[in-house]
Order: structure tokens, then sequence, then C-alpha cells
């Protein structure tokens, strides 16, 4: 997609602090971080939000989470815990129209969310 950021950060585009990659996913830091830890994990493929997910999709996005799953070990973050997001669509706070899951730790969360 020619105007979507994370398909530019994606195509190295776009700068970012890309903090993984491999062959299906891409994790940054997020820019405007709303914990110590706020980290996006989106696909390289371009969704643009969870709706569009397919049957196809299944493997991809069992992966996003894989991703996460290690990317808090690396951080410690597993015996305290952490959370994940996926906005979707506008009422829900999707900013950026394509899927990306924000994983967010280092501090204490509440419930209900904003």
């Amino acid at each position: 997609m020619d105007t979507c950021i994370f398909c530019k950060i994606i195509e190295r585009q776009q700068p970012a602090k890309i903090v993984y990659e491999d062959d299906q996913v891409v994790a940054i830091e997020d820019i405007r971080p709303q914990a110590p830890v706020h980290l996006l994990v989106m696909p390289r493929k371009h969704v643009p939000s969870l709706k569009e997910v397919e049957v196809a999709d299944e493997q991809m996005m069992g992966h996003l989470f894989t991703v996460i799953a290690q990317l808090a070990r690396e951080r410690q973050l597993e015996a305290r815990g952490y959370r994940t997001v996926i906005n979707n669509g506008p009422w829900a706070g999707q900013t950026v129209y394509h899927l990306h899951l924000h994983m967010l730790g280092g501090r204490v969360f509440h419930w209900p969310p904003g």
C-alpha cells in the first residue's frame, strides 16, 4: 500500500526502531509508548484490520502471538504479565489501518481499559 505507514516501515522507506523481524512479522517500538514496554507487532502482509483476516491468514495470526510471547520473555515480562491489544476500527481507537498488535508491559494495568 502506497500510503500505509507500517508498509513503509516494513519496506525500510520510513524509519522505526525495529526490535524483531522474520519472513512474516515485524515488531517495532511504539513512538508514543503507553507503558515502559510498548511494541507494535505486525504482519508483513498488508491486512487493514482484524475484520479482513481470512482463513488463509490463520498461521500468520498464530505466529504474531508466538512472536509476542518470545518478545515478552526477552523483556522479562512473563512473570508479572503484559497486555496485548488489537484495536479494530475507529471506535476501538484504530488509527493505522494495517493490522497490528500492541504489546504493553512494565507497569500495572487496570480493568476495564479506557
